[in-house]
């Protein structure tokens, strides 16, 4: 099952403002709902299949994902933040019970070991590869404390969930310029930390 093509009564339909459209689906209007579900799905299918790496289970989670949404719609209130992030907060419980409950075992390739006798130093430049990687994530987790909260999940969303700027910006319920200039200021911030660049 793909991601479904939008048809042209939900695409009118998505075109008012959010808030309205979820009014209308607390109301119990089908059309409204379904809109949301057009106009979400492929952010939230790409937020599951970037963590499950499995396109068969992140469209499973999907739709597990919306009939939660249904359910609970007459509990969601407005509050300034985008329909998404409430959706993607749903899909990431689901992917979290997922993981709880031993079904998805996720894999991870890693690079062919050598043979230490090939190269006389394969051994000591693998361990020095990994060390690097601990490090570099280590120092990830240390700069990325330095931007603010909307800068941190910007960059969170865009380079750790692999999100595109118009991905984003329906997430976090902002333009896509205000998207890209968060993005610009956050990695000038993030390359001042890191001492990449000089002030």
């Amino acid at each position: 099952m793909s991601a479904p093509s939008v048809p042209n009564n939900a695409t009118a339909a998505s075109a008012g403002p959010e808030p309205e459209l979820v009014a209308r689906a607390r109301a119990g209007d089908r059309e409204a709902f379904a809109a949301l579900y057009y106009e979400h799905y492929r952010v939230v299918y790409r937020f599951l299949l970037i963590r499950t790496r499995n396109r068969h289970l992140a469209e499973d989670l999907t739709q597990e994902a919306f009939t939660r949404a249904l359910r609970r719609i007459d509990a969601y209130t407005w509050q300034g933040r985008a329909f998404a992030a409430w959706l993607t907060t749903i899909a990431k419980n689901l992917y979290l019970d997922e993981l709880s409950c031993g079904r998805t075992r996720l894999e991870t390739p890693v690079a062919e070991l050598r043979d230490p006798q090939e190269h006389g130093r394969g051994a000591d430049s693998l361990a020095l590869r990994e060390l690097e990687a601990v490090e570099a994530h280590e120092t990830l987790r240390t700069v990325l404390h330095t931007l603010n909260a909307h800068q941190r999940h910007c960059v969170e969303l865009r380079y750790l969930d692999e999100l595109t700027a118009e991905e984003t910006a329906l997430v976090m319920g902002r333009s896509v310029g205000a998207v890209k200039t968060l993005t610009h200021r956050a990695l000038q911030k993030l390359r001042w930390s890191t001492g990449a660049v000089s002030v």
